[in-house]
């Protein structure tokens, strides 16, 4: 278990139910090598994500980022996964089926998939990138603290991977349909973000070690097709706008329900931006502290894309 508590309310994070299995146990997985020089073309990406391996984001993703050039391994947890956060080892085995080629589908958390990815599938040659999305429904503020689409990224970085997490909506309860339509745009400005990395990286690393960027794309017009209003560079606003409301039913149980209570937004944080419909940037590492320097980093890196 990481030094992270994880929130046992999936309900948190907003998120569609995604495809259960079964298959063999395999060994605990162990810790990968750190990632190379990024090269010069296109990227060997582990995909993952917390809405589970078959569920829209994630499978657009996979075919955004191959249509776009790149080696994708979809890397995922079998079933949902989330609100559960940096959560990973906490089972003795773990079950992983193999259902397609590029596929791994792992009965764990994000955190689970991730390490049992560099360990296994991409054994001793670690990817050079880890992306984690697109996830269904915003993580910013107190959502990406217990966000498993986040604990994928962060699983990467504590292995000296880097890595991206990807999420898509606005600041209410996302509509399936136009959320999933908004998933286009979202993927779209990934893969400009990625080519820049590479263009930006040369011969050295795709980011400075142990960065990470957490991207949240905002939901843009009636069907969700619409163009972000920007990109911003963000950090995590400090509210945790979600609050859970618990009913005694009297029998041992409690009802949990999820209210929005919105703060005013931290001037240059995540929901800020989201709310103005532009696309949020923010630096993280492994442990979520990052300081002026990588927020430098990450400015110059978006100075002048465009969603």
């Amino acid at each position: 278990m990481r030094r992270k508590r994880v929130l046992p309310l999936a309900a948190l994070m907003l998120c569609t139910p995604a495809l259960a299995g079964t298959a063999p146990a395999v060994a605990a997985p162990q810790t990968a090598p750190a990632a190379a020089d990024a090269p010069a073309g296109p990227l060997r990406i582990l995909l993952t994500n917390d809405d589970g391996y078959n569920a829209p984001g994630i499978r657009k993703a996979f075919e955004r980022l191959t249509a776009a050039g790149h080696d994708v391994t979809i890397v995922a947890p079998v079933t949902n996964q989330s609100g559960t956060g940096t959560k990973m080892m906490s089972a003795p085995a773990i079950s992983v089926k193999h259902p397609e080629p590029k596929v791994w589908a792992v009965d764990g958390t994000p955190g689970d998939s991730v390490a049992f990815g560099l360990a296994e599938v991409f054994a001793g040659k670690a990817p050079d990138l880890v992306v984690s999305g697109t996830n269904f429904g915003p993580n910013v503020a107190g959502l990406a603290t217990h966000s498993g689409t986040v604990g994928g990224a962060v699983a990467a970085l504590e292995s000296g991977v880097p890595a991206i997490a990807l999420s898509t909506g606005g600041l209410s309860a996302p509509d399936p349909v136009t959320t999933v339509n908004a998933m286009g745009p979202t993927l779209d400005f990934a893969v400009k973000l990625i080519d820049r990395l590479r263009v930006r990286a040369r011969s050295g690393p795709l980011l400075p070690k142990g960065v990470g960027l957490n991207v949240n794309h905002p939901v843009v017009g009636a069907d969700g097709k619409g163009t972000a209003a920007g990109v911003a560079t963000t950090f995590q606003d400090p509210q945790n706008f979600l609050e859970p409301d618990f009913t005694d039913a009297g029998d041992g149980t409690w009802k949990v329900t999820v209210k929005v209570a919105l703060k005013p937004a931290a001037k240059g944080g995540d929901i800020e931006a989201v709310a103005a419909g532009k696309i949020a940037v923010s630096p993280m590492n492994s442990d979520w502290n990052t300081g002026p320097a990588d927020h430098a980093v990450t400015s110059a890196l978006i100075t002048g894309l465009r969603p």
